[in-house]
């Protein structure tokens, strides 16, 4: 079942908001990787480039985990738990390309090397919990 992601917490999918994108390793460990993100509305994507660890994760087991944390504010943070649905071959580099522009302010992704083939995950999220924390400074 879909879990819905809290309108509030959207703009966190239009900041420069790095995630830590958790996998698991077929030793039944987790692994987490910085990564840049997006939501089409429906599903978090992910953007990778094939032959990355966490390519391999997902393909054979599709349970993942997101944290994104608000850059102005990491006490405010989104994380989410899902299933990766599909796994896309992408065409062209106009997905990257836009994350580039987001993140990087470039109009280009500017690490792609010739031949590369990058893949988006696409993430139903099952279980999202949405936060803001306001620290206490008497109780650290």
């Amino acid at each position: 079942m879909t879990a819905a992601i809290p309108e509030a917490f959207l703009d966190l999918f239009k900041k420069r908001a790095f995630a830590h994108f958790a996998t698991i390793m077929a030793d039944g460990t987790p692994q987490v990787t910085p990564v840049w993100v997006d939501f089409d509305g429906e599903y978090v994507l992910v953007n990778s480039r094939v032959g990355r660890t966490k390519n391999r994760n997902v393909q054979d087991r599709p349970a993942v985990a997101i944290e994104i944390s608000d850059p102005e504010n990491p006490y405010r943070y989104l994380m989410i738990r899902g299933t990766v649905v599909a796994v896309e071959t992408m065409p062209d580099d106009t997905h990257i390309d836009s994350l580039a522009k987001r993140y990087l302010g470039l109009d280009r992704y500017p690490w792609g090397q010739p031949g590369e083939v990058r893949q988006i995950f696409k993430i139903r999220p099952d279980h999202v919990v949405a936060r803001v924390v306001v620290p206490d400074p008497d109780n650290p």
